[in-house]
C-alpha cells in the first residue's frame, strides 16, 4: 500500500507543498479556499503527517504532555481519552506525566521530563493546576501550559472550565423539587478547586430555599469510593429523633465514586434507594450507569474539556497572548436524572 506524501497533496490539491504544510500546521496566513481545498485533499488521501519529519522541519515537536496527579483514576481516563483523540485529529502526540507532589524530587523529575521530551506544551489538570512551583517550572522552560478547572491566577495561561457551583446548585435544587428537606453533602478533596465550588452551589439553593443545612449531615471525603462508604454510614447510621433530626432524606456527594459509596452503604443498612433514601452524585462516571439503580449525576465534559485544552495549545497565536478570551474557555454540565433520586418517602 502506497504511503501518501505532503508532495501527492500538494499536486491533487494545485498548491505547493509548502503551502500544504502550512495548513496542516494551523497556520493563519493561508486563504479561506486554499486551506478548505487542502483539507479536502488531505481527507481524500487519508494523508497522515510523520511526526518526525514535521519536527525536523520546524521548532515544534507535535508533542503535547499531559500532567496529572492520579492516572489510574475514571477522571484521568476521560480526561486522557479526551485528549488523546483530539490530538490525533490535529496530528499531535500525547505523552502522560504523572506528577505526585507528596514524592521526594518530584521538581527534578518534571524538569528532566520537560528537558528530555521538548514538548509543544502542556495540559494540567487539578489540583496540581494550582501548584506554584509546578506552574514555575514550566515558565522557566518556556513551555505553553493549558490548565484544567483551576482556583487562581487565571490571567497566568489558558483555562477549560465548567460551571461547578452552578451544577451543584441545580442539582440541589432537583432534590428540593422532590421534597426533600434534609440533605447531606459530602465533599470532595479540599484540594480540588471544584470541591469548594460545588459545597457553595449546595449551600446556596438550601438557603435559597429557606433551609437549613445540618452541619452533621455536611461531612468531607476525598473522592475515593471508600471515602462514601464510611461518610455515608455516619449519616446513615442516625436513628430517627437522634441529634434533632435524625438522618438526611437525600444525600449528594461531590462525585459518583463517592454517592456510589452511600448507594453501597445504603443497601447494607437496608435502606431501599430511592425510596428510603436518594443519592446523587457528580461526574457521570461510567459506574455510575453500571449501578442499581443507575445514578443521578452532573454529566461533567470531561473529555470535551481536555480536546478544548488541545485546541487552545495546537492555535499558534496562543503563544503571543494566553489571557486572549479564546483561551478562557467555558463548557456545558448536564443534569442526568435517573433511578437514584425520587419523591420523599416513595
Amino acid at each position: 500500500m502506497k504511503i501518501v506524501t505532503i508532495k501527492d497533496v500538494a499536486e491533487r490539491a494545485g498548491v505547493s507543498a509548502k503551502t500544504v504544510s502550512r495548513v496542516i500546521n494551523g497556520e493563519q496566513h493561508v486563504r479561506p479556499e486554499v486551506r478548505e481545498a487542502v483539507q479536502r485533499v488531505v481527507a481524500e488521501l487519508d494523508y497522515r503527517p510523520n511526526a518526525f519529519a514535521r519536527s525536523l522541519s520546524s521548532s515544534r515537536s507535535y508533542l503535547l504532555g499531559l500532567f496529572i496527579d492520579d492516572p489510574v483514576s475514571g477522571y484521568a481516563s476521560d480526561v486522557q481519552l479526551g485528549a488523546l483523540m483530539r490530538c490525533r485529529e490535529k496530528s499531535y502526540h500525547l505523552v502522560v506525566e504523572p506528577v505526585v507532589l507528596s514524592a521526594d524530587g518530584w521538581q527534578k523529575q518534571v524538569a528532566d521530563s520537560i528537558a528530555a521530551l521538548r514538548l509543544d506544551g502542556a495540559i494540567v489538570t487539578p489540583p496540581i493546576c494550582d501548584e506554584p512551583e509546578l506552574l514555575d517550572l514550566f515558565d522557566a522552560a518556556g513551555l505553553p501550559m493549558v490548565r484544567i478547572a483551576p482556583r487562581m491566577d487565571f490571567a497566568r495561561s489558558g483555562i477549560v472550565q465548567m460551571d461547578d457551583h452552578a451544577a451543584a446548585k441545580e442539582m440541589t435544587g432537583h432534590l428540593i423539587g422532590l421534597g426533600h428537606r434534609s440533605i447531606g453533602f459530602v465533599k470532595g478533596d479540599p484540594t480540588h478547586s471544584a470541591s469548594a465550588k460545588r459545597f457553595d452551589g449546595f449551600r446556596e439553593a438550601m438557603a435559597e430555599a429557606g433551609l437549613a443545612v445540618a452541619e452533621r449531615h455536611v461531612l468531607e471525603g476525598d473522592f475515593s469510593f471508600r471515602s462514601g462508604l464510611e461518610l455515608g454510614e455516619a449519616m446513615l447510621r442516625e436513628e430517627a429523633g437522634s441529634h434533632g433530626g435524625g438522618r438526611p432524606t437525600a444525600i449528594f456527594a461531590s462525585n459518583d465514586d463517592m454517592a456510589l459509596g452511600v448507594l453501597i452503604t445504603a443497601m447494607k443498612l437496608g435502606i431501599s434507594v430511592p425510596d428510603g433514601l436518594s443519592v446523587c452524585g457528580f461526574d457521570d462516571a461510567p459506574t455510575s450507569r453500571a449501578a442499581w439503580p443507575q445514578l443521578t449525576t452532573i454529566r461533567q465534559p470531561k473529555a470535551e474539556m481536555a480536546a478544548a485544552a488541545v485546541d487552545i495549545l495546537a492555535d499558534p497565536r496562543y503563544r503571543t497572548d494566553v489571557t486572549d478570551a479564546r483561551y478562557q474557555v467555558s463548557l456545558d454540565y448536564v443534569l442526568v436524572k435517573r433511578g437514584s433520586t425520587g419523591v420523599v418517602g416513595g
